[in-house]
């Protein structure tokens, strides 16, 4: 049964990147291509890369619990990040823990869980 309040996914991640100037279109692609290696996560429910302004870039990423959000900050996406910070990152990304207090994702409509 479906409770208030109860979210199917409870956990995520928010990183923030700044490009190195020059660097924009790289950072574009390298998380355009990121998708691909994120799909092979079963525990990753949801996954985006987004552009905030001209050279500031974000992934957020949201689990069901915390050894989904463990597994992703060890898989290939996060090797690839850490491969790549000194070439395209200004800054040294910004990783923070969030709690996902509600989510609408289509596999996990409300009517689902409801007796």
């Amino acid at each position: 049964m479906f409770q208030e309040g109860m979210c199917m996914v409870n956990v995520g991640l928010f990183i923030r990147l700044e490009a190195k100037p020059g660097k924009e279109a790289d950072v574009d692609n390298f998380l355009r291509e990121g998708l691909f290696l994120v799909e092979d996560e079963p525990n990753t429910t949801a996954w985006f890369a987004i552009r905030m302004g001209p050279s500031t870039f974000g992934i957020f990423d949201a689990f069901l619990n915390e050894s989904g959000r463990q597994e992703h900050l060890s898989g290939k996406l996060a090797t690839a990040l850490a491969e790549k910070t000194n070439e395209l990152f200004a800054t040294i990304p910004t990783i923070e823990k969030v709690d996902v207090l509600a989510a609408k994702l289509p596999q996990f409509k409300r009517s689902d869980y409801e007796e």
